[in-house]
């Protein structure tokens, strides 16, 4: 009986055991079989044309890779579906490991992007560094692992940064950088340089605020641009940093913290030192009187475009100076100067007005410093722009276009009708109207056929009662009745076949309401994305254009991160609710790879300001 009894009690311990031991088995198998072993040339050469993200080790024997292998085993897990880590043994691998030229080392990593060889990896051999490599190989080295920044504190968290501020009582500098910043790069050794001189007498930190997880700080501190450097005291935030950006000029201002000056923070878009001359309501008139050809740039300090546009201008009113050509580059503040604007009719910034003797001739739209001079080499009129695409129901078609008036009457008379609901802007539509618009004149001798399409920016009552939730989106009508989703492809032969067969089955895949862009969100987040315009290369250029204070995030519609997603979403909603300005947007890097590139790289999840 004792006996027994005591098996009845070891039982659940042994159960434990046993589950324990086997759920660790399965997860060490798990992590192993996520790194795979490579000995075919013919092997390595397929994943390069299937793996973007390849990390490869190699190594002169198993042994002597198992100090590592087990940081190895954890990143390929933890960069499942975002990287892919193979191993290659030189013992046995001989041929291969001698066309990828492999050295005297007992093992190195090399690293592959999009199939080409990017870098031979020279981080940390921890899995923390190892994965920031994988989220961005083509990236510098962060500055936690740089040798040089060893004194300065690296806020990894919002929650040590709390942590910091309630216990640190030695005065504090917080830079904010983002990682592709130039100005961040150049300042970063200074700002090293002054933490290790300032070593026991200061804090100098610094936050990767290009990341996700700082969106709250982000706003919380209104970081619009990097670097900004806040100062700290008893953990309460006084002002920005007010000194030079040199390690003497940061050592010399923390001796005596004082805020920037009024001059400096509010300083005018061009200052003094430019070839490009301020003007205001007194001068504005007399400078255009003595001077016969002026490009003046009515600017907000605020705007975004005006702030691009600087550098060019700065740089062609240089050039025009050293070349001694007759003309003169001039800007005007439009938000302290409003009687000048509103003489001028200034609707939107930049806006660059041409004045000959005192006389204003006509707007000039290019941006760029050698466009600038060249057109003041030789002033004349530009081409008109071209003019707007035409209305899809002003051009001539065989397409009925619907409007409340005569919805009822003309589909009633149809014994098949296929209606698309679309918007002007939306590039699927665009991409479908000249498939819809052939199918209508192939049809057009078919009394009872009918396409017909709807604009839902001008007809929205129609488009609310028909539940269209996306474009386009297409329904079949019979006289007018029982509207039903089609479910078909979007070639002129899908839109003809089906008229003439309605009841056939679709001979491609279901086409879905919402843009794929749009589903996927739906899929990943919820209806919780509606605040968050989902932009691509075709709508990129006019949004931005139309928003001057936009928050991007380039995300991976490969491998996405729902958190982060989740998250931006909910700052969205959450910022429109508080009537502000800025806006949400979010581009697919897969989708739209070259847009991504131009401006983040080679990195996924990343948010920047445009």
């Amino acid at each position: 009986m004792a006996i027994t009894l005591a098996n009845m009690r070891l039982a659940p311990l042994i159960l434990i055991f046993f589950v324990t031991t086997c759920v660790a088995v399965a997860a060490s198998k798990k992590s192993q079989n996520l790194v795979s072993h490579v000995e075919d040339f013919k092997d390595f050469k397929k994943l390069l044309r299937t793996k973007t993200n390849l990390l490869v080790i190699l190594t002169k024997s198993e042994k002597s890779l198992s100090s590592i292998l087990p940081v190895i085993q954890t990143t390929a897990e933890e960069m499942k579906g975002k990287a892919t880590l193979i191993i290659i043994d030189c013992s046995v691998a001989k041929k291969l490991c001698k066309k990828l030229k492999m050295s005297s080392n007992s093992f190195e990593l090399k690293h592959y992007h999009d199939g080409e060889f990017n870098r031979n990896y020279d981080r940390k051999l921890t899995v923390k560094s190892m994965i920031k490599f994988l989220q961005d190989p083509k990236g510098d080295i962060p500055w936690d692992e740089d040798p040089e920044a060893e004194n300065i504190v690296h806020v990894e968290s919002e929650q040590k940064l709390n942590k910091m501020l309630k216990k640190q009582r030695l005065p504090m500098l917080l830079m904010f950088y983002a990682p592709w910043c130039g100005f961040c790069k150049r300042l970063k050794p200074e700002f090293s340089a002054a933490a290790t001189e300032l070593k026991g007498k200061a804090i100098l930190a610094g936050l990767d605020a290009d990341n996700p997880q700082f969106f709250q700080l982000r706003l919380q501190y209104n970081i619009t641009g990097f670097p900004t450097i806040f100062y700290f005291e008893n953990g309460k935030s006084l002002f920005q940093y007010g000194g030079e950006n040199t390690r003497s000029g940061i050592v010399k201002w923390m001796s005596n913290p004082t805020p920037p000056k009024e001059a400096e923070k509010d300083a005018s878009l061009f200052d003094d030192e430019s070839n490009v001359e301020p003007l205001s309501k007194i001068t504005f008139d007399s400078f255009l009187a003595e001077h016969s050809s002026v490009l003046v740039m009515f600017y907000a300090p605020w705007c975004g475009h005006c702030k691009k546009m600087k550098p060019e201008y700065i740089e062609a009113a240089a050039a025009l100076k050293e070349e001694n050509i007759d003309g003169a580059l001039a800007a005007i503040d439009s938000t302290q100067e409003s009687q000048i604007s509103e003489r001028f009719k200034i609707k939107g910034f930049p806006t660059v007005k041409y004045f000959r003797n005192g006389e204003y001739m006509w707007d000039f739209n290019e941006r760029k410093a050698a466009d600038i001079v060249s057109f003041m080499k030789d002033p004349k009129e530009p081409p008109p722009p071209p003019p707007p695409e035409p209305k899809w129901a002003d051009t001539e078609s065989d397409v009925h276009h619907l409007t409340a008036e005569n919805f009822k009457t003309i589909l009633k008379k149809k014994k098949h009708s296929l209606v698309m609901f679309y918007a002007p802007w939306c590039g699927h539509c665009k991409k479908a109207k000249p498939e819809f618009t052939e199918a209508a004149l192939q049809l057009k001798d078919e009394p009872k056929l009918a396409i017909c399409a709807v604009d839902c920016t001008e007809h929205t009552s129609l488009c609310t009662a028909h539940d269209v939730k996306g474009y386009p989106t297409l329904k079949y009508f019979n006289y007018g009745k029982n509207p039903q989703d089609y479910m078909g492809g979007r070639t002129t032969a899908d839109f003809v076949n089906f008229l003439k067969s309605p009841n056939a089955p679709p001979t491609q895949e279901p086409v879905p309401k919402l843009s794929p862009q749009e589903e996927f969100w739906l899929k990943e987040v919820g209806p919780s994305f509606k605040d968050v315009s989902l932009l691509s290369s075709i709508s990129f250029d006019y949004f931005i254009s139309e928003n001057p204070s936009a928050l991007v995030l380039f995300y991976s519609g490969k491998h996405p991160d729902t958190e982060l997603m989740k998250e931006f979403s909910t700052t969205a909603t959450f910022l429109k609710a508080g009537e502000s300005t800025d806006v949400f947007a979010a581009v697919d890097r897969y989708a739209d790879k070259d847009l991504a590139d131009k401006f983040v790289g080679s990195r996924s999840h990343v948010c920047k300001f445009l």
